[in-house]
């Protein structure tokens, strides 16, 4: 009996022994997790008084609300950092006096002053880029047979008045960026699709993009005289500019005629203000008689935006207000597909796939045309007309004229306009057209 009472007391004691190595070393693993915690958290609040506030880790308000939008990649690596403030695309609103700053080579452009923007060394680190993409085509810029390249234009060609090719190849770089940014992941395969608004003038090599609103009808003037096929642009009529086929367009060519062209002659694209651009479209489509617009936009629209619409309306399709535009151009379901009139210009010219050699701005037409024009080595007589041959009376759409029509629609809508345009004030340096905007 009492050695069963020993061995009882023995066992109990081993047990003991047995299971403490197991007590400890759970403590261990608590206080080593605890200090990796600790460790983590004090690495976390060090970078969060780094970035400063109101600013999420790793990324822009506006960037990531892009990248959810459009689906785009947050690989956006700087590639070109040691070239100053251009090199980084940042949002406006991540830019407390973004509005102020403003080109001043052009007047009136309300292009921003790409090269005030300061960018700290902690933005660059959250906005790392892709690099830069190349293109199917070979770098204009870079190839010494390019009648335009940057370094021909930087050395033979004069700065006409206050532009200079300074601010074209600015121009040039930040769309780079933005498309290294927003488009890195996009197919490089050039098809006709691509190119198809591009117009050829082969006796000076020149490619012409149109942007309809943006003085393409003049620019279609200019390309004819160039081909000798008018002796002045002014004795063009508007319906010969656009439906006399006299002009050819780049998608008319084979595979091999459209590289060729592609690598060797000046490719050239004006852009206006995208919401200008927009109000301008809608005033001469539908302000205006015009069969064609109201009869294959105005009735589906007026038919699923107007409440309780007249006959008379329903079976003209006149009338279409500034409203019911806006509702179609934001409706998912449009009742009828978009026009080339207010399509996005990045959609139009497609210049993440195509290297354009010259972007110029609808505000400074007159001498940045003249310039291009000089830049071929078209004759000094030959320069870009600046009459309007349609709606002569009525007054050209501008900022003002812009801000009168918006007015007219809710503050989320305008929101959502400027949401639909936003490549483009990015791409061609516009600023927020209003102040409420983010």
């Amino acid at each position: 009996m009492l050695w069963m009472k020993w061995k009882i007391v023995v066992d109990s004691l081993r047990g003991r022994r047995r299971r403490l190595p197991c007590s400890l070393w759970f403590l261990l693993l608590f206080a080593a997790g605890g200090l990796v915690l600790f460790i983590h958290q004090r690495d976390l609040s060090e970078m969060v008084q780094q970035q400063g506030p109101g600013v999420k880790l790793g990324s822009t308000p506006r960037q990531s609300r892009e990248d959810r939008e459009r689906g785009k990649p947050d690989g956006y690596q700087d590639h070109r950092a040691a070239e100053g403030s251009l090199s980084s695309p940042i949002p406006p609103m991540q830019f407390p006096h973004f509005e102020a700053s403003r080109q001043t080579a052009t007047t009136g452009s309300r292009e921003q002053d790409i090269g005030s923007l300061h960018v700290s060394k902690r933005q660059r680190k959250l906005l790392k880029t892709s690099p830069p993409i190349n293109h199917t085509n070979k770098n204009v810029s870079s190839s010494s047979s390019s009648p335009s390249s940057s370094s021909s234009v930087s050395s033979s060609s004069p700065a006409l008045g206050s532009f200079s090719p300074n601010i074209l190849e600015a121009r040039r770089k930040l769309m780079k960026e933005i498309c290294a940014k927003y488009k890195s992941s996009i197919s490089r395969t050039i098809t006709r699709h691509h190119v198809k608004h591009l117009y050829v003038e082969d006796k000076y090599k020149l490619l012409y993009c149109q942007v309809p609103k943006a003085g393409c009808s003049n620019w279609k003037r200019t390309l004819m005289v160039l081909a000798g096929q008018a002796p002045n642009a002014q004795s063009i009529k508007h319906d010969t500019v656009h439906y006399g086929h006299h002009l050819k367009t780049l998608d008319n060519f084979d595979r091999q005629g459209i590289m060729h062209r592609l690598d060797t002659y000046t490719k050239v694209m004006f852009v206006r203000e995208p919401l200008e651009r927009m109000v301008s479209a809608y005033r001469d489509k539908f302000e205006n008689p015009n069969n064609y617009y109201h009869s294959l936009f105005g009735k589906p629209i007026i038919s699923k935006y107007r409440v309780n619409p007249s006959r008379a309306a329903l079976k003209t399709g006149s009338g279409v207000t500034f409203k019911e535009f806006v509702q179609y151009l934001l409706d998912v379901h449009r009742p009828v597909g978009m026009d080339i009139h207010w399509e996005q210009v990045n959609q139009l010219c497609n210049p993440c796939l195509i290297d354009y050699d010259f972007i110029g701005k609808f505000e400074n037409m007159e001498e940045e045309s003249n310039f291009v024009l000089r830049l071929t080595g078209a004759p000094p007589n030959i320069t870009l007309p600046n009459f309007k041959d349609r709606n002569p009376t009525d007054t050209r759409t501008s900022m003002q004229i812009t801000q009168k029509y918006f007015s007219q629609v809710s503050m989320l809508e305008r929101q959502r306009v400027y949401d639909f345009y936003y490549m483009d004030y990015l791409m061609f340096n516009y600023s927020k057209p209003f102040k409420d905007l983010y």
